[in-house]
């Protein structure tokens, strides 16, 4: 591949299998950089403005800051650009280096700010620390399997191969080609799921105005197949906020006395309790013969409607917002039995109606699915390509641009 004056070769010994000898030494990543811990800001500091306090949750993303007002050291501030290493956090999502493209602010602690040495460009470093992350991952300890810290060792003590500050800027404009494609794609798909719930508010809302006034009873009937009992049953439960999203669970440690009833692929399955959250489901095949207790109703659906409709109507926030009526004044996490539901209003569109809103969201659909396995790729290809430059096994040739 090139990217403008940027090409990646590999030598002939490298292709023969022979290991490429190159001017990389092996080195800590203690002779690499600095890492200054934040301060441990507590909420009697927070204020409503000042410095925006810069928490974990805001390398995530979260434009939400807490702020500091008063008088900050310097090895408190962190600017734009400057690279930054959460050690507690997350395994894949908050833990692990960020480049800080939020605004001028103070560090929380359990994050460090990392300073290049002479000799170390930031963003070959950055590269640097990712690829070492799943290893401090490995060696890392917290009071549960995902949600780790490390001490400052676990980090300075690591070791990479480190090349001449020519080879590293090279290697970093290479990874920053594929890193923003990666980010352009993230943000065309955020735009297109947003366009996709648009689109099925509207055309939902435009069918409401067409469909007839029914309510659930008129095609929905509440199945309760034979299961067996709680010590055998094979569960079934629905994840909050998917459409159609279940999971299954063997069952082990369930009451013998546990009544469980057997579901059939098609059949609509909400919970109870997560109701007015938007917990909804249709069986799929693959679960076919699965349980749950009536804790997870399930329901025959008529053949008028189809289920795929049914599902985007009940998944989308504008309905299961709205039915607040059925908690009467009281907890969102009220159970609401299935003769409330069912004696729900509803507006039912004709079939050939519903065919149409769930072709032209399927379409939706395969457009978000195509972008997916796109950036997946480019992600898969990054990790790889990042591992082969960082350890030297390919190399960069050219100026940069």
């Amino acid at each position: 591949m090139s990217n403008g004056d940027l090409i990646l070769t590999r030598s002939n010994e490298s292709r023969k299998g022979v290991p490429v000898r190159t001017p990389h030494r092996r080195v800590s990543l203690s002779e690499l950089c600095d890492f200054v811990n934040g301060n441990g800001f507590r909420p009697t500091d927070w204020k409503a403005s000042g410095l925006p306090i810069i928490r974990i949750q805001n390398l995530n993303g979260s434009r939400s800051f807490n702020y500091f007002d008063g008088e900050a050291k310097d090895e408190w501030i962190v600017e734009p650009g400057d690279l930054l290493f959460a050690w507690a956090g997350v395994k894949g999502v908050s833990f692990g280096p960020t480049v800080w493209s939020g605004p001028r602010g103070v560090l929380n602690q359990h994050i460090y700010r990392v300073i290049p040495k002479a000799g170390v460009d930031s963003y070959w470093l950055y590269a640097a620390l990712r690829f070492v992350t799943s290893r401090i991952e490995a060696q890392a300890h917290g009071f549960k399997s995902s949600l780790v810290h490390v001490h400052k060792e676990d980090i300075t003590g690591q070791l990479v191969d480190l090349p001449l500050l020519p080879v590293q800027r090279k290697v970093a404009e290479v990874l920053r080609t594929w890193d923003r494609a990666i980010d352009r794609l993230g943000i065309l798909l955020g735009h297109l799921r947003a366009r996709r719930e648009a689109l099925r508010a509207k055309l939902i809302a435009d069918a409401d105005r067409e469909g007839a006034p029914v309510i659930f009873a008129d095609f929905l009937s509440e199945s309760r197949l034979p299961g067996t009992n709680g010590s055998k049953a094979r569960k079934i439960t629905v994840k909050l906020y998917g459409k159609g999203a279940v999971e299954k669970h063997e069952h082990r440690a369930g009451s013998a006395g546990t009544r469980y009833y057997r579901r059939v692929t098609g059949q609509l399955l909400y919970s109870k309790l997560d109701f007015l959250n938007g917990a909804f489901a249709i069986v799929p095949e693959a679960l076919d013969g699965f349980e749950s207790t009536l804790d997870l109703p399930a329901f025959d659906i008529a053949d008028k409607v189809n289920p795929l409709w049914l599902i985007e109507y009940l998944t989308r926030p504008g309905y299961y917002t709205n039915q607040t009526h059925l908690a009467r004044g009281q907890r969102r996490a009220r159970r609401v039995p299935p003769e409330e539901f069912l004696a729900s209003p509803v507006r039912l569109p004709d079939p050939s109606r519903q065919d149409e809103i769930v072709e032209i969201l399927a379409m939706a659909d395969r457009e978000i699915l195509r972008q997916t396995e796109k950036l997946t790729a480019l992600v898969e290809q990054r990790r790889g390509l990042m591992q082969k430059l960082l350890a030297g096994e390919w190399r960069v040739t050219g100026a940069t641009a």
